[in-house]
């Protein structure tokens, strides 16, 4: 009866006591639910870095929201996805009338992305201000940012579920999804709508810094426990949602910050993951080796 009590005083008073971590909870869950399947279709798609040089393109368009208008939910988000947008379409442009390829015209939009954001916000703000723009403050969710969440969940399981079919075959086949009407670019533009907009998510709790984080990771750690896509979407966000959780409580126990704390609980299920991984862990792949070499 001890353990039991010790154990609810862990990790369940925290969320049944404070109405901040309960916020926190469900702010995570929305983007855990959206955000780790699509960090699973760029690790497929080999994406991996397009999402975080996405995810620091956002902040100059935030930070000048914020310079208009404060810390305001609107004004943060319209500048957000403005600029987010324009990274990515701006990347593609760069990429297929130059000599550059995507990654190298992302790296370098990222660069200078971060940099301007950082000067912009510390024009007004104070460090204190930076450091939000940053790292987020997902113990901070009031209502208009956590249905704000949970619209963007919404709208990006609705996407993934009317494109999944498009998604899959690009993925596999970009060939043949390129010669079919152009249903090739309609699926891979409504993909990048998806992602700004899970960025864009991901920055109001996390920060800039830490938004791609809950996307990759958990989905790079899925990938690693099965090869069949539909088990690897759902467990992606399952493993999402569980970092976002051991990540809260660690940060409410141990005076961690919240978002570096969930990124790190991500981190951890990731490197577990690596060794134990029965779709491709080392674990695996050495015994695999040691039987062909019998």
């Amino acid at each position: 009866m001890r353990a039991g009590g010790v154990m609810y005083d862990l990790f369940i008073a925290p969320f049944v006591e404070f109405a901040f971590m309960r916020r926190a909870l469900a702010g995570a869950l929305a983007l855990s639910l959206s955000g780790a399947p699509l960090g699973l279709f760029l690790i497929l798609r080999r994406m991996s870095m397009s999402g975080d040089a996405i995810a620091h393109a956002i902040l100059p368009g935030a930070a000048l929201g914020y310079l208009v208008a404060g810390l305001s939910l609107p004004a943060m988000t319209i500048g957000g996805l403005a600029t987010g947008f324009a990274v990515a379409m701006l990347s593609g442009v760069v990429a297929r009338w130059t000599t550059l390829r995507e990654d190298a015209s992302l790296a370098a939009f990222y660069l200078v992305s971060l940099a301007l954001g950082v000067v912009i916000v510390s024009l007004r703000g104070s460090n204190v201000d930076l450091l939000h723009v940053l790292f987020g403050n997902v113990l901070g969710l009031d209502d208009p940012t956590l249905m704000l969440l949970a619209a963007i969940a919404t709208a990006t399981l609705a996407g993934l579920a009317a494109l999944y079919r498009a998604l899959v075959i690009e993925t596999l086949d970009p060939v043949f999804m390129a010669t079919t009407a152009g249903r090739g670019a309609f699926a891979q533009l409504a993909f990048l709508a998806l992602l700004v907009l899970n960025l864009i998510a991901g920055f109001h709790a996390l920060g800039t810094l830490m938004a791609v984080g809950l996307m990759m990771l958990p989905a790079a750690a899925a990938r690693l426990w099965t090869e069949r896509l539909d088990a690897a979407l759902a467990l992606s966000a399952a493993l999402a949602l569980a970092a976002s959780y051991v990540g809260l409580v660690a940060s409410f126990r141990l005076g961690l910050p919240s978002g570096p704390a969930i990124v790190l609980s991500a981190g951890a299920l990731y490197f577990v993951s690596l060794v134990f991984g029965r779709a491709g862990g080392l674990v695996r792949f050495a015994s695999r080796r040691r039987h062909l070499e019998a």
